[in-house]
């Protein structure tokens, strides 16, 4: 791997510069050379080494530190927590059992049970008849979640027996170490962030972000709204409130992030991270308050107060879209999942919430169309909901293609000035394919039947 990436390097960077700002002699350990945290002046010593167990032990070994921070340099050195723990190296900030509890998905699952926290039906399994069980009773579609993962790798959402099997047979995710977790996924449900600073098990600093898109897209390829733009005051009360029961129960001090699943005033808890998370440092920015400046300080030991923060008088909306790079890699399959694939992320201010999307959307690399729209929608009740939005696009101008059963649903409520074109694989024109081919498309919207 090539060690940490942009969002975590901001957080490095950050972290470093408050610790040598106290008069401390900090250290980095990092080997992407792409990264601003290995910069000769950055820090006062750089070891251009890999973050495994065995590398880090022999640095600890070498420069005796008073205190290793693991929770500013994304998942990877998190995993290290435990063995270094083990080894007699102190780690700074939240206790090596806290982020255990959070990591171990059964273990964090337990410990929403015994603090009365909503969650998706959920169940261990470590065999793949277990597996069966569990959607034969609660359904599909369900999540497959092992613990101690990388931006989402190995995580799938299954709809089927089949795929549930295909899946766990082809990924090595069935595990005696650590128990893999399945839950019922909650379709249509939006996904909101906690990004937070603890001080021993009291609520520091927060901030609370919105998904665009539905849960189930990785939150590092999803985009985010900040101050969130559609919740109800009662789901902000109860994201704030879970928040601040989970940093007592763990004791937190130092950074942490909650993943929520909301539906109809509903505030289910997905997971938790005891580490800074991809938006910490769009969030800083936003707010103009430097959460890592904060847990760093709260890590040492250092009492802090709460920085004022009012998104009730903040001027402007945020907006945070990922960049992918799948034009650049052949063959590459450009479906969201919960598994990361983007590469990086713009984002940018805007009078409301559409202005700030569509100025990160166009900066990411999107170019509006001009003329041709095609749509292609899988689900029935989605079909619907974007008839009101096909009916805009027309009175904007734009001349309308969609593909034959979409076509009918617009057509019959109606969405009249739409063509109907045939799908790749029937052999009739107008084809999709060749208006492709031929650049007489400028976007084509299409939402598959399946996450899969």
């Amino acid at each position: 791997r090539i060690g940490s990436s942009v969002e975590f390097d901001w957080c490095s960077v950050s972290c470093v510069k408050t610790l040598r700002g106290m008069g401390h002699e900090a250290i980095v350990i990092n080997c992407n050379p792409e990264t601003v945290s290995t910069d000769f002046d950055e820090s006062d010593r750089l070891y251009f080494e890999e973050l495994s167990q065995e590398t880090v032990l022999d640095i600890a070994e070498l420069e005796q530190p008073s205190g290793v921070v693991v929770s500013v340099g994304g998942q990877t050195p998190n995993n290290l927590a435990m063995g270094l723990h083990n080894n007699g190296v102190k780690i700074l900030g939240t206790s090596v059992e806290a982020i255990d509890k959070c990591e171990n998905r059964f273990k964090f699952s337990k410990l929403c049970d015994s603090l009365r926290i909503d969650q998706p039906e959920w169940s261990e399994f470590t065999t793949v008849d277990e597996a069966f069980f569990f959607c034969k009773r609660s359904g599909f579609p369900a999540l497959v979640r092992p613990s101690y993962v990388l931006s989402g790798a190995a995580m799938r959402v299954v709809s089927s027996n089949e795929e549930l099997e295909r899946f766990l047979r082809t990924a090595a995710v069935v595990s005696r170490d650590y128990p893999v977790v399945i839950s019922k996924y909650i379709s249509g449900a939006k996904e909101v962030e906690l990004d937070a600073v603890g001080q021993n098990g009291e609520l520091l600093n927060y901030a609370i972000a919105e998904h665009v898109e539905n849960a189930g897209v990785h939150s590092g390829d999803a985009s985010l709204l900040l101050p969130a733009q559609k919740l109800f005051v009662e789901t902000h009360r109860r994201v704030k409130a879970i928040g601040q029961k989970i940093c007592r129960a763990l004791k937190i001090s130092g950074p942490f992030n909650v993943q929520f699943m909301c539906k109809d005033n509903e505030v289910m808890v997905i997971e938790c991270n005891l580490r800074a998370s991809r938006s910490l440092p769009f969030i800083s920015k936003t707010y103009n308050v430097n959460f890592i400046e904060i847990a760093t300080r709260v890590m040492l030991g250092v009492p802090q107060r709460p920085a004022c923060i009012q998104p009730m008088d903040m001027e402007r909306i945020a907006a945070k879209v990922p960049v992918f790079s799948f034009s650049r890699l052949k063959n590459s399959d450009p479906r969201l999942g919960v598994e990361m694939q983007s590469t990086g992320e713009v984002a940018c201010f805007g009078v409301n919430q559409y202005e700030a999307f569509l100025k990160a959307m166009i900066a990411a690399g999107f170019k509006l169309p001009t003329k041709n729209i095609l749509i292609s929608i899988g689900p029935s009740q989605q079909k619907l909901e974007f008839v009101q939005y096909a009916q805009m696009l027309a009175d904007m101008g734009y001349t309308l293609y969609a593909t034959k059963n979409t076509a009918e649903t617009l057509k019959a409520q109606g969405v009249d000035s739409c063509t109907t074109v045939y799908k790749p694989f029937v052999r009739r024109e107008p084809n999709v394919i060749t208006m492709l081919k031929t650049g007489k498309l400028d976007l084509v919207i299409n939402v598959p039947d399946s996450m899969d």
